[in-house]
C-alpha cells in the first residue's frame, strides 16, 4: 500500500490542513483588528481637533482629499467613511472595549450596527451573535430587521423549559426560543393548511435553520413513529447540537388549543423512548401557531411532564390580485441575485 493510502498520512494531511486554516482565520483576525484600531486612532484625531478648533464637517472633505493625493491606492478613507471613523470613536470611547469586542467582527459589519442600533447593550449582542453564527453583513441585516434581538429575549416567552429541565440547559432552551418566528419566506394564502407551510418550510430549510438560529440540525419531516402498532408522524423534527437533544416542531395555521400540548407530550415520550440515547438530554418540543392566547397556554404547559416552548409565527402577506404580474416573485428575485 502506497503511503498516500495509509490513514497515518492521512491524518498528517488532514492536521496540516487544520493548522492552516485556524492560521489563516487567526491572521484575517489580526488584520482585521488593526485595521479596526486606525479607524478609531483616526476618528478620535479628527474627533479631538473638531472639539479643539471649532472646525465644522467640511474639513473631512479636505482630509479625504488629502490622504487620496498621498495615497491614491488606499481604499477605504472616503469622506464618508471618515465620517463613520468620527462616529466610531465618538460613540467606543475606550480602546481597550473596542480591542476586545468589536474589532471581533468586520467594519461593514460596525457600520450597519452603528446605524441601525443606537443601544450599547443591544451592539454587544448582534456582535456575539454575529462571532458565534458566522453572520454575513446581510445575515446580520436580516437579524436585526427582524427584531432578533426582541424576539429572543422577550420575557414573556411561553415555556415550562425552566420547571421541566436541569441547569444550564433549562436557561439555554429559553434563551434559543423565539417569539414570534419570522417565516417571512413563505407567501401566505387563504387556503394554505399546515402540511403546505410544513412542505414550504423544507423546501426553503437554509433559511428555516437560519430562523431557527445556530445548532439546530434538521432531520425530517413527518416523521414517522411507531407506538403500539400504530403509526404517528411529526411534523418537523430536529437535533441541536447546543443542547444535546431533538427538537420536534409541530405546526397549526390557527389559534393555539389546549389539546396540542397533550398531543405533543405524547410525542416526545415517543421519541424520548425510541430514538434518544444515554448521550442526549431530554427532548424539548415546540408549538408553533399562527395565534396564542398567553394565559390559556401557560395553564396548559402548567401540567405537562415534558418540556414544551408555544410561539407564535408569521407569514409574508399575500400580494394583493392588482398587484400581481407587476411585481417579481421571490423566485424570479433569486434568479437574479444567482
Amino acid at each position: 500500500m502506497s503511503i498516500e493510502k495509509s490513514n497515518e498520512y492521512k491524518s498528517l494531511i488532514s492536521g496540516i490542513k487544520i493548522q492552516i486554516k485556524n492560521s489563516r482565520q487567526k491572521a484575517l483576525l489580526a488584520v482585521n483588528k488593526e485595521l479596526l484600531i486606525l479607524y478609531w486612532n483616526i476618528g478620535s484625531v479628527i474627533l479631538n481637533y473638531q472639539d479643539k478648533e471649532g472646525w465644522g464637517a467640511k474639513v473631512i472633505d479636505n482630509i479625504a482629499k488629502e490622504i487620496k493625493d498621498e495615497f491614491p491606492d488606499q481604499k477605504g478613507f472616503s469622506t464618508r467613511n471618515l465620517k463613520y471613523m468620527r462616529k466610531f470613536a465618538e460613540e467606543y470611547k475606550d480602546i481597550q472595549f473596542v480591542q476586545q469586542v468589536v474589532a471581533q467582527i468586520p467594519w461593514s459589519h460596525n457600520v450597519v450596527l452603528m446605524d441601525r442600533v443606537k443601544d450599547i447593550d443591544k451592539r454587544i449582542w448582534y456582535i456575539n451573535k454575529t462571532i458565534e453564527n458566522g453572520w454575513s453583513r446581510n445575515t446580520l441585516v436580516h437579524q436585526i430587521e427582524s427584531n432578533l434581538f426582541q424576539r429572543q429575549n422577550s420575557e414573556i416567552k411561553t415555556t415550562n423549559f425552566m420547571e421541566k429541565l436541569e441547569a444550564p440547559n433549562n436557561k439555554l432552551a429559553v434563551e434559543t426560543l423565539k417569539d414570534p418566528y419570522i417565516f417571512d419566506f413563505i407567501t401566505m394564502t387563504e387556503d394554505m393548511n399546515e402540511r403546505d407551510i410544513e412542505n414550504q418550510l423544507v423546501k426553503k430549510v437554509t433559511k428555516l435553520l437560519l430562523e431557527l438560529g445556530s445548532g439546530f440540525a434538521f432531520i425530517g419531516n413527518q416523521y414517522k413513529l411507531q407506538v403500539g402498532n400504530d403509526d404517528y408522524y411529526l411534523d418537523l423534527l430536529f437535533y441541536n447540537l447546543k443542547l444535546r437533544c431533538y427538537v420536534v416542531i409541530e405546526l397549526k395555521t390557527g389559534k393555539f388549543k389546549p389539546e396540542y400540548a397533550g398531543k405533543l407530550n405524547f410525542y416526545l415520550s415517543a421519541v424520548d423512548d425510541i430514538l434518544k440515547t444515554e448521550m442526549d438530554n431530554p427532548s424539548i418540543g415546540i408549538i408553533l401557531c399562527k395565534e396564542k392566547n398567553r394565559l390559556v397556554a401557560e395553564y396548559s404547559l402548567k401540567d405537562i411532564t415534558k418540556p414544551i416552548g408555544v410561539s407564535e409565527y408569521k407569514l409574508l402577506e399575500k400580494i394583493p390580485e392588482e398587484l400581481k404580474g407587476t411585481l417579481p416573485t421571490i423566485e424570479e428575485i433569486e434568479d437574479t441575485l444567482e
